[in-house]
């Protein structure tokens, strides 16, 4: 009964409930919460107010997008025809963020700092969440620490400045497991479910690719109310695995309602359907083309799709470039996947390049270098600590625990190891490592079901995005928040068994 517990996640959801039960439920700690919002939103509001200029990149289309949005003329611009202005509707880029500046715009005019400071707002709920869901996940100091991992990111500090979509969409990707866990413990999994679902659908709208979190929420659900475990019987595990799919499902065709709108939208104005935005197509042949570097590049007219089309049309034929692409030299395209993962996972550096192109004369390359290893740095220590997060503290007894969780932490340092002393300064394998490890029946492991699980499956679902199509520093952001969590909980107790089977 023991190795059934442990082999099906009774015992993980134990554990979860008794961290929950000792940090006094769901309601706890609010004061710290609180206090980690003020933490959080000071530093933020001042580099959103001292270092935010003109957005640049991928920033001016979206603001471009929002102060259209907020002139009441849709997400679009104007083509000129004949000499005259015809509206011209866009979908390439989520429209989510665009939205979400948008209706701030609307309320609060389009001045120079709004954004920034909308962006500053954010990123200090997004530290709260934070705090929220990690109670679900660890003890309460712990939880604290995660909390303040989150707020003191210089990434994520520095990102308040930039108008890009990645802590807003990392905003949503701790949200909906929160909700859920939350209702969840109280006897409310419906409504956990759906709640869910409407901040995977809002985040599905600023990041399209985080729908592929959606089956991880059935790790939150398996637990019964009040932080009851589900126990070993054949009937307490099918119950488990209705609750969870009935999560799923529920959640998921939620988001998927939450987005419908704009789908439909997308159906009527553009030259075919699109369910979000129109640029997986690009994004695939750019990891793909005979070009590729493994990292974004420009695509010509000359590369595949040179007939000028409407913004559907022109995904779908790069879609189907990178597709052939890929079936004509599939070792090509698999060799490229570790560079991928490097550019994605190696350094951090996007956001002072960003404040460099905005403001050169206030960032010469001194500073900017400085900028990027603060930044790398912190990173870095934070992906290596995350890896932790997954394996236990070896007990003396049993001995296969100890070996088990031994070799596991082993495996672990070594490669950070490999990334301190290598010459190329190689960490992406750390990000591969999170999820397996946490899938891994190893005897003697930490509670890896829960919160823990579906942070460890979002950092695959960003590992496998980008081994696809191609990757970037600024695409790991999304999940800063969960390797905080993760970092919190390093190396915590393993599980064990009692009599009975229960943990």
């Amino acid at each position: 009964m023991a190795e059934a517990a442990r082999a099906g996640g009774g015992a993980r959801g134990v554990h979860d409930a008794r961290d929950a039960r000792g940090s006094g439920g769901s309601g706890g700690d609010l004061g710290f919460s609180a206090l980690a919002f003020v933490l959080a939103l000071a530093p933020r509001l001042y580099v959103a107010i001292a270092w935010a200029r003109e957005p640049v990149w991928d920033g001016h289309y979206y603001d471009f997008g929002a102060r259209r949005i907020a002139a009441g003329l849709g997400y679009s611009d104007d083509l000129i025809v004949g000499g005259q202005p015809v509206w011209h509707p866009w979908c390439h880029y989520p429209v989510g963020y665009s939205g979400f500046l948008g209706l701030v715009y609307k309320l609060f005019g389009a001045g120079p700092h709004v954004a920034t400071i909308a962006n500053a707002v954010a990123g200090a709920l997004l530290v709260v969440v934070v705090h929220r869901l990690a109670r679900r996940a660890t003890t309460p100091a712990r939880a604290r620490v995660a909390a303040l991992l989150a707020a003191l990111s210089p990434g994520l500090i520095v990102y308040a400045a930039l108008l890009m979509t990645e802590p807003l969409a990392a905003l949503g990707l701790v949200t909906a497991p929160w909700l859920l866990a939350r209702d969840a413990a109280r006897g409310r999994l419906v409504r956990g479910a759906v709640l869910a679902g409407v901040a995977l659908g809002l985040t599905a709208l600023v990041r399209p690719q985080s729908l592929l979190c959606a089956p991880a929420l059935a790790l939150l659900a398996w637990r019964g109310p009040a932080g009851g475990a589900t126990r070993g019987a054949a009937g307490g595990w099918r119950a488990a695995w209705r609750r969870g799919a009935l999560a799923v499902a529920l959640s998921s065709a939620t988001a998927l309602a939450v987005v419908a709108p704009w789908t439909i939208r997308n159906c009527r104005v553009m030259d075919g359907c699109a369910l979000i935005s129109t640029n997986g197509g690009w994004n695939l042949a750019i990891g793909a083309f005979p070009r590729a570097t493994g990292r974004f590049e420009t695509l010509r007219a000359g590369d595949g799709c040179p007939i000028a089309r409407g913004q559907v049309a022109q995904d779908r034929c790069w879609m189907a470039a990178g597709l052939r692409w890929i079936q004509q030299d599939p070792a090509r395209w698999l060799a490229l996947i570790p560079k991928k993962l490097s550019f994605t996972f190696d350094h951090e550096s996007f956001p002072i390049g960003y404040l460099g192109e905005a403001n050169p004369a206030a960032w010469p390359e001194e500073r900017r270098a400085a900028g990027r290893r603060v930044l790398t740095t912190s990173h870095l220590g934070l992906l290596s600590a995350a890896a932790l997060g997954v394996v236990a503290l070896p007990r003396v007894r049993p001995r296969r625990a100890l070996v088990a969780q031994a070799a596991a932490i082993a495996a672990v340092l070594g490669l950070i190891a490999w990334g301190l002393l290598g010459d190329e300064h190689t960490f992406w394998p750390l990000a591969v490592a999170i999820p397996l490890l946490a899938a891994l029946p190893l005897p003697g492991r930490p509670a890896t079901g829960g919160v823990v699980g579906y942070l460890a499956f979002a950092v695959a679902t960003v590992v496998l995005t980008h081994a696809v199509f191609f990757g970037e520093d600024r695409y790991h952001m999304v999940v800063t928040p969960a390797l905080c969590i993760l970092a919190a909980c390093a190396l915590r107790r393993g599980e064990t068994a009692r009599p009975g089977g229960h943990a």
